[in-house]
């Protein structure tokens, strides 16, 4: 079948194409019928293919003409050599199109037998829930690096280009960086280990190119690099342990005016621990040294934000949940037979007892639930953010199973691993945050309203649960949720950050809703025109400038510097932010009545 698309693609796109005729494509794979036979197996990827053409066409008159933005809105630099004709770019456009799906079908049809397995055994698991799957062995190594938030390498994040390996940018202090000759834009053209001959990777998948860039820390790799203007070299590197500084806690002094108000801000991108490495860094021990930070610059009370956060360890979970209550159960683990242990924190010592916010979105997810849920459940947060978080109450072990097989069958090691769901979570008050998730004290608008996000939009989903609830010490505290929530409203519906987002988040779901797109080049420029001017108008957000953001690392290298001035301007531009910041005001009110 592969083959025969194949040639179809090749013929159809050997000669310019008709952009007048009337006709349009469904992109939603839901809404479109299966091709009842060749004809409208053909019809459809001719349709495909005009489709892509058309993109590609007007991708590269919007360049031609200075249009071309990135994703933050600035104007991108122009990559044409010269400037080309309609005909000319019509051509280009085909050829272009013609080259990426070959390249596909390449890939395809040359398939290791690694990736079959990949995908037969994850049909399979799938079916279970959503988070029980198989995972191959360079998977078992993402894992273990998105766990621990560190890996052996060079430190350079990469991307592929059409048919090259690009570098896209250098970790600060990475053995990249360190060596001052690798860029960004720079295109690796080979890999060698060592003295050993080195390996063309033009062409090589990005997975497998980054194997052969990837181990142990001491060893050396020899990169030949091509310049951004044409000059060809071969860069050692030393590897090095490479830690991923955006998995990491990060930490901030707020101060907005005209409020009087000290905040303080921990931003917990991830729950990290390295297994490996007992005296590896964990997010519980980051968590603490903030908050120790916080305390010094005597902050009033602190923003603990697990948005975007997507779980990791259950233990730190348990135990951050722990910095902020004395004591007390904080979670219940329910195992297949029925059996439910109850997760505690047993240390008497307070980290932090001051007036505490936790912000979520529907990316929020396992173990950030989990504090979000117990830290709500006591009174000891106010909990604020999107409609809900994602709904992810399961655990998960990963089996290796190189450790299942027979010495005999050790010729096929590594066999990856597998992750299976072992156990469900619920609150302290006995509900589950499966399927559900939690429900934020003070909801406001997010920007993920428009997107079918989180455990109920799962094929498989285990449904929600509850157990029996167990006693613990609610925390007293004088904040009226319900007084909160009524002046943070009256404060969104005249904020303008919050109308931009949702007229942004309207228009978004509009676009999502219109499935069908017309194939006449003429509408599809229109439409095209349509989504820039929108898209530019909403990628300008609005800055607030009377929100102070405090660099705490005392860290004066220009590199740490450019990194923690676009870490502040986020934060000045986060509306969700800003409200958290008059919700603290209010909170603190609260407290001296």
């Amino acid at each position: 079948r592969i083959g025969q698309i194949e040639k179809h693609v090749e013929a159809f796109l050997g000669k310019p194409l008709d952009y007048s005729k009337k006709e349009s494509i469904e992109t939603d794979p839901k809404k479109r019928s299966f091709p009842a036979n060749e004809k409208d197996l053909y019809a459809h990827w001719s349709k495909l293919m005009k489709y892509e053409v058309m993109s590609r066409i007007v991708d590269m008159k919007e360049e031609q003409n200075g249009l071309a933005t990135d994703e933050k809105g600035n104007k991108k630099k122009p990559t044409m050599d010269k400037k080309l004709s309609d005909v000319e770019m019509e051509k280009e456009a085909r050829s272009k199109v013609l080259k990426s799906y070959k390249k596909i079908f390449a890939r395809l049809v040359n398939e290791k037998r690694s990736d079959k397995l990949d995908k037969f055994y994850n049909a399979i698991t799938k079916v279970f829930d959503p988070h029980t799957n198989y995972l191959v062995p360079e998977e078992k190594e993402d894992f273990d690096i998105d766990m621990s938030g560190k890996l052996e390498g060079i430190g350079a994040i990469l991307r592929e280009d059409n048919s090259y390996i690009k570098v896209e940018r250098i970790v600060p202090g990475s053995a990249s960086w360190k060596t001052k000759e690798v860029e960004a834009e720079d295109v690796i053209l080979k890999v060698g280990q060592g003295k050993e001959e080195p390996i063309d990777v033009v062409d090589m998948s990005l997975r497998d190119a980054v194997k052969l860039i990837r181990g142990k820390k001491g060893t050396e790799v020899r990169l030949t690099i091509k310049k951004p203007n044409g000059l060809i070299k071969v860069v050692p590197i030393t590897r090095d342990v490479v830690e991923i500084d955006e998995s990491y806690v990060k930490g901030t002094v707020l101060e907005l005016a005209p409020l009087k108000t000290k905040v303080g801000y921990i931003n917990v991108p991830k729950f990290y621990r390295d297994f490996n490495d007992r005296n590896g860094r964990n997010v519980t021990d980051d968590t603490r040294k903030e908050i120790v930070r916080l305390n010094k610059e005597g902050v009033e009370g602190i923003i603990v934000d697990l948005r975007n956060n997507g779980g990791g360890a259950l233990e730190d979970a348990r135990m951050i949940s722990g910095l902020f209550i004395e004591k007390g159960p904080i979670v219940q683990v329910k195992a297949h037979t029925g059996a439910v242990d109850i997760l505690a924190d047993t240390d008497a010592t307070i980290d932090f007892q001051k007036p505490t916010i936790v912000l979520i979105n529907r990316f929020s997810a396992s173990a950030s639930e989990i504090v979000a849920a117990a830290l709500q459940d006591y009174g000891r947060a106010v909990i604020v953010g999107g409609e809900f978080s994602h709904g992810k109450g399961t655990v998960q072990a990963v089996v290796d199973l190189d450790g299942y097989v027979s010495p005999m069958a050790k010729s096929y090691s590594p066999l990856g691993a597998l992750k299976i769901t072992i156990q469900k979570f619920y609150r302290v008050n006995g509900s589950s945050t499966q399927y559900k998730g939690v429900t934020p004290d003070i909801i406001l608008p997010d920007q993920f309203s428009h997107l079918e996000s989180g455990e109920k939009f799962l094929d498989y989903s285990i449904p929600w649960g509850e157990v029996k609830a167990v006693k613990f010490d609610k925390w007293k505290n004088k904040h009226d949720i319900k007084a909160l929530r009524a002046s943070s409203s009256i404060r969104v519906k005249k904020d303008e950050k919050f109308a931009h987002l949702n007229e942004t988040m309207k228009w978004y779901k509009d676009q999502k809703a219109k499935t069908k797109r017309s194939l006449t080049l003429v509408d599809f420029e229109k439409e095209r025109k349509e989504v820039r001017e929108k898209t530019d108008i909403f990628k300008k957000e609005l800055e607030n400038q009377n929100l102070s953001v405090k660099d705490l690392s005392g860290n004066k290298e220009k590199a740490h510097q450019e990194k923690f001035e676009e870490f502040a301007k986020t934060l000045r531009k986060d509306a969700v932010i800003e409200e958290s910041v008059h919700i603290m005001d209010d909170m603190l009110k609260m407290e001296k009545k």
